[in-house]
């Protein structure tokens, strides 16, 4: 089973669940924003991705200035209280798959923990070439 934490307004995120499914796989999608992961999912998300909150909290359209997140002295646990307060400060894509947890950013990251190849060409949204006419990796 593949489970995608999506945001449908976000390009990036919409790539890697067309990737996913160019693969044959239709994933469980978790719109976090809508249905943010608690706690003890958020940390083992982190944990699988061998990253610490910091380096999951995402900056672009969210509330972190005004939360004062960019302080290196804000915790960790207070950093994950934002981010389950806030949602959309968690970056995405994340993908869990048999094969790894990853941080989809670039959207091509997620081919790498896919248990099946891709079914044909593939084209990001931006009309970037991923998955070329001979079913091979371009980027």
């Amino acid at each position: 089973m593949i489970r995608m934490y999506h945001n449908p307004a976000c390009g990036t995120s919409r790539n890697v669940l067309a990737l996913i499914r160019n693969a044959g796989v239709e994933p469980d999608v978790i719109e976090y924003i809508k249905s943010p992961p608690d706690r003890a999912t958020l940390i083992a998300l982190l944990s699988a991705m061998n990253m610490a909150p910091r380096q999951l909290l995402r900056r672009k359209g969210t509330p972190y200035d005004e939360l004062g997140l960019d302080d290196a002295t804000v915790s960790d646990d207070a950093l994950l209280d934002a981010m389950l307060a806030h949602p959309i400060l968690i970056e995405r894509p994340i993908v869990v798959t048999e094969y790894g947890t990853r941080l989809c950013r670039p959207s091509e990251a997620v081919l790498d923990i896919l248990p099946q190849r891709q079914r044909g060409p593939f084209r990001k949204e931006d009309g970037d070439v991923v998955i070329d006419a001979q079913n091979r990796r371009v980027r």
